[in-house]
């Protein structure tokens, strides 16, 4: 059998990735217009008909951002709204491709209360879920970074909270894909809970 060349191998890699993308994250492309991410993979293909295959390559990286910036698009209506007493600052998303720092996809919104506030991310496909996990697995593993086994509406979590510096954080595993984190300043563990509690996880699971 004929050995593909480093940058056909390149190539058929990106490909793998960027079909992967659309079949993980179910990106719906709307069939009356020209989507970004098709045309994207179409001049990918001519180039590597040509035998271009570096900037093929280059251009199925760049529909794979895409894929991912759609989906963090998204996702961003997941986010809860504020709840009685608190202000919800603009929802923000970052898409990152597995070069960088592993890649994923990362939501959050901050709400604040005077001066206590509350971060809220939800990470997709990160790398960050297989520490998370083998934390939730373990109560051993969860003290050892000063948490606490919990479970929030069904979800593992493990919860961080220190009275004298009224703060923490939380990390959930939703549907072992997804991990939720909320993070607390000057705020009451009641009131960490009480966000881990508003989030909608079967809305997130069909994501």
């Amino acid at each position: 059998m004929k050995k593909l060349s480093r940058a056909k191998q390149r190539f058929l890699s990106c490909l793998g990735l960027c079909a992967g993308s659309f079949l993980l994250f179910h990106v719906a492309v709307p069939l009356h217009a020209e989507d970004n991410v098709l045309s994207t993979i179409k001049e990918a293909m001519k180039q590597y008909e040509k035998g271009d295959y570096t900037a093929a390559a280059s251009n199925l990286n760049y529909a794979s951002q895409l894929v991912l910036q759609k989906k963090s698009e998204q996702m961003q209506t997941i986010l809860s709204e504020a709840p009685p007493g608190w202000q919800a600052e603009e929802a923000s998303s970052q898409a990152l491709g597995s070069e960088v720092l592993g890649g994923g996809v990362t939501i959050s919104r901050t709400y604040r209360k005077g001066d206590s506030s509350v971060k809220l991310e939800i990470m997709a496909d990160s790398p960050v879920l297989q520490s998370v996990l083998m934390m939730t697995s373990s109560s051993v593993f969860a003290s050892a970074g000063g948490g606490k086994l919990e479970t929030l509406k069904g979800n593992k979590a493990i919860v961080k909270y220190d009275d004298d510096d009224q703060g923490g954080e939380i990390y959930i595993v939703v549907d072992s894909r997804f991990v939720v984190v909320i993070k607390g300043r000057q705020v009451s563990r009641a009131d960490m809970v009480l966000f881990a509690n508003i989030m909608d996880y079967d809305k997130l699971s069909k994501h």
